[in-house]
């Protein structure tokens, strides 16, 4: 015997989900706000068709105990039997359904199992073809990917070529080159479609050939002029490949043909950043902040423009708006930290970093609030209160002992920072950071040898960290007279990053300490034009003195005492060949 019901579900249970909180995704409705009545069914019209479904009884239950379930918050088993359900009474009313409570599950094996069913009566479906793709290409089968995706281009649909690619740049080169030939071959089936050739720029682009990808970029620009997606990616590539000015012009112009593509905008606004442009960076992230005022992201890079442009009013005004929009909330307070900081109003700096509460800015802020916190005498609060942190996020344990360790140093309380450090290693012997902070703490308490056994210690299980490397080195260049054995760390160091300027200024310094003074200039000069810091001011200066270079000497001095007037090994080694501590 059957029993007929109304397509999909019974009239009754159609809206039992809809009815019950954080289950709006179910039905495909959205779930109401907490002050507003929660919608009930509406009656059909007289004029409204409703269709129906015969089920056998075995998928009425199994309909029913999946909205018993969904009432009780076991969605689970409200997936498990609808999934049954769908399988049995193959109804498509059915299939949608399940299919939407597994998207909002993002049960993966139940969304490729309905999807497959559905192509099965429907062979041509979008979506079942669209959530085949998806699946594939989380189970990296990319070619199932493809074929999903060609069958919803030859329909007239949008298939994501251009997603897909984009998402590629997190794949391993080997299956980016795969998709790229995949692509490649798509485009000559297909020839001459604009999704596709943008999409094998943008491949080229990822797979590390921009000018073979400028070179198609451009063929779909001269036939499709007005195609913005291309558009963005040509200016993208001008710049990639060295041609700034062309870049600049070429986005200058299209900005102003498009001003409603904000992506074209902002790519035009951050090429502009990194150019030095400020204030026409500025000035194009406020046209886009006025056109898009609800877009958070625009606001915070029209904010920290002004404020590399010294207008920290403005940025203030745009970061205060942020938060109270609920948008970017660590972020704008972080930098309204910094605002306050630089304004000497140290109270509400120290509020503002205190108030970021997680994501990349959570240990700046905190290692902020906690400096200023220690120089208004207050260090003994801002340990408490890391102390509190540490126990209550024992999975950021590391991070809290390595910031009190280095708040520690900061307040020259060198044995506090030891005894802290010894007791985070004996928690976490295998944390490279702490290990490398307690090194650098032995060195300048004149610990060689356990700064030596530290810096060993962080090689034997990563013999290629160049920085350990370069700290080893240098320490024994200047502690003792292993000077070839110090040459061979800091050469080690050099290879794994050559253009680093503290490993050139220690392999300038080796190098001059063996009596290598024309070597050592070379690598003290690159070292200087890259990071030109008091040390190694002092470093290469007593080169150039030697070398009989005076003059020059004294002009980086000076250069160097600009810096810090008070740095100890520049005012020893003026001192030490000039007799007086003026350069």
């Amino acid at each position: 015997m059957q029993k007929s019901a109304p397509y999909l579900v019974t009239s009754l249970l159609a809206f039992t989900i809809a009815a019950l909180p954080g289950c709006a995704s179910f039905s495909g409705t959205t779930e109401p706000k907490a002050d507003e009545p929660t919608p009930i069914a509406v009656t059909p019209t007289p004029q409204e068709e409703i269709r129906y479904a015969d089920f056998e009884p075995e998928v009425l239950y199994q309909l029913l105990a999946a909205e018993i379930a969904a009432q009780r918050g076991r969605y689970d088993v409200t997936l498990v039997n609808y999934l049954q359900a769908a399988k049995t009474s193959k109804d498509r009313g059915v299939i949608t359904r399940a299919m939407r409570i597994a998207q909002s599950l993002n049960a993966d094996n139940a969304q490729q199992q309905l999807a497959d069913l559905w192509l099965q009566l429907e062979p041509d479906n979008l979506l079942a073809h669209r959530v085949s793709a998806i699946q594939a290409v989380k189970r990296q089968d990319l070619e199932t990917a493809l074929i999903h995706m060609e069958r919803i281009m030859e329909q007239g649909e949008d298939a994501d070529f251009d997603s897909l690619a984009a998402m590629s740049a997190n794949l391993p080169p080997a299956q980016q080159r795969e998709l790229l030939q995949l692509y490649e071959r798509l485009s000559e089936r297909h020839p001459g479609n604009p999704e596709l050739e943008y999409s094998i720029a943008l491949l080229l682009k990822i797979t590390g050939a921009p000018e073979q990808a400028l070179e198609r970029i451009e063929r779909l620009t001269n036939q499709q002029p007005n195609f913005q997606p291309a558009i963005a990616l040509k200016g993208d590539l001008l710049y990639q490949t060295g041609q700034t000015r062309e870049a600049l012009t070429y986005l200058t112009t299209n900005t102003r043909r498009f001003p409603a593509n904000r992506q074209l905008g902002t790519l035009y606004g951050r090429i502009l950043i990194n150019e030095g442009e400020l204030q026409a960076a500025q000035d194009e992230f406020e046209r886009l902040v006025k056109r898009y005022p609800q877009t958070p992201g625009l606001r915070l890079s029209f904010a920290l423009v002004a404020l590399e442009n010294r207008q920290p009013e403005l940025a203030k005004e745009e970061l205060t708006e942020l938060i109270e929009q609920g948008h970017h909330t660590d972020e704008a307070s972080y930098y309204l930290g910094r605002i306050e900081e630089d304004a000497g109003n140290i109270t509400h700096a120290i509020g503002y970093y205190m108030s970021v509460e997680g994501g990349n800015y959570f240990f700046p802020a905190l290692a902020r609030a906690s400096e200023l916190q220690a120089e208004t005498g207050e260090l003994d609060s801002a340990l408490a209160k890391i102390e509190t942190l540490r126990d209550s996020n024992p999975e950021q344990a590391e991070n809290f002992w390595l910031l009190e360790v280095n708040l520690l140093l900061d307040q020259q309380r060198e044995q506090d920072a030891m005894a802290t450090a010894d007791h985070a290693l004996e928690a976490f012997p295998e944390n490279i950071q702490i290990r490398y902070a307690r090194a650098m703490l032995h060195d300048s308490l004149g610990n060689t040898e356990l700064a030596e056994e530290d810096l060993r210690a962080i090689l034997s299980n990563q013999p290629d960290n160049a920085v350990a490397l370069n700290a080893l080195g240098y320490i024994l260049t200047i502690r003792t007279e292993r000077l070839n054995e110090a040459r061979s760390y800091i050469e080690q160091a050099l290879a794994l990053d050559p253009n680093n300027p503290a490993i050139l200024d220690s392999m300038g310094w080796v190098l001059f300490r063996q009596g290598d003074t024309e070597a050592a200039l070379e690598y003290l000069a690159d070292a200087w034009a890259a990071y030109p810091d008091p040390e190694v001011a002092a470093h290469y200066g007593e080169a150039l003195w030697v070398s009989g270079n005076e003059e020059q000497a004294r002009v980086i001095w000076e250069e160097g005492l600009e810096q810090d007037p008070d740095h100890d090994i520049l005012i020893e080694t003026i001192q030490r060949l000039t007799g007086n501590g003026n350069s």
